[in-house]
């Protein structure tokens, strides 16, 4: 542990000097509950300024709605206060090499909260590259791991994430990620046909 800040605004301080130091945490532990600023103000303003650190939520909240925000502002991960001292070791470890950790029954909750979506094709069907960025993100894959996983830019992972967004009509890519968990074998790639 090289720092610790009790408020998100002294969080993005500590962050600073780490930073100009030479000391800049690969992984940032974040409540949500805190003065002046959020959790989840803090991590979408952590993303912003440092794109490679990642960041694990560890809070009492387990509601959908809370869950899905501080994913959509950049957390790698949503867990419980009442987890495992390991569990919070290996999401801390998953968050840094680009994987998200998701507590089981915040994941549970997230999935009943979704909307019934189209099945794809409605509105066009995903391109087999698409398709491997949904099923990497239904393993948990954040952008970066995604980019690295199939060789190409995290701008272009991005990209493709819109547009599965758009053709499957979820607004974020929370539900994507849901999404492929849930119809996992939809989303598998099929090897192509040998020759004869």
């Amino acid at each position: 542990m090289v720092g610790q800040a009790d408020g998100g605004d002294k969080a993005l301080a500590t962050l600073a000097e780490l930073d100009s130091a030479g000391l800049r945490p690969d992984v940032v532990l974040m409540d949500l509950e805190m003065g002046v600023m959020d959790g989840i103000e803090s991590t979408r303003e952590i993303r912003t300024r440092y794109e490679d650190v990642e960041i694990v939520v560890l809070t009492s909240f387990g509601e959908a709605e809370r869950v899905q925000r501080a994913l959509e502002a950049g957390a790698s991960g949503y867990l419980l206060k009442d987890t495992d001292v390991d569990r919070i070791g290996a999401a801390v470890r998953a968050a840094r090499h680009g994987e998200m950790q998701l507590d089981a029954a915040v994941a549970r909750r997230l999935v009943a909260s979704l909307q019934p979506v189209r099945d794809a094709g409605e509105e066009g069907e995903l391109t087999p590259r698409e398709e491997d960025v949904l099923r990497l993100l239904g393993e948990g894959y954040a952008n970066k791991a995604i980019a690295r996983e199939l060789g190409i830019t995290e701008r272009t992972t991005r990209t493709h994430v819109s547009k599965i967004l758009a053709k499957l009509g979820l607004s974020s890519r929370t539900q994507a990620a849901l999404w492929a968990a849930r119809h996992g074998a939809g989303v598998q790639r099929q090897p192509p046909p040998t020759g004869s």
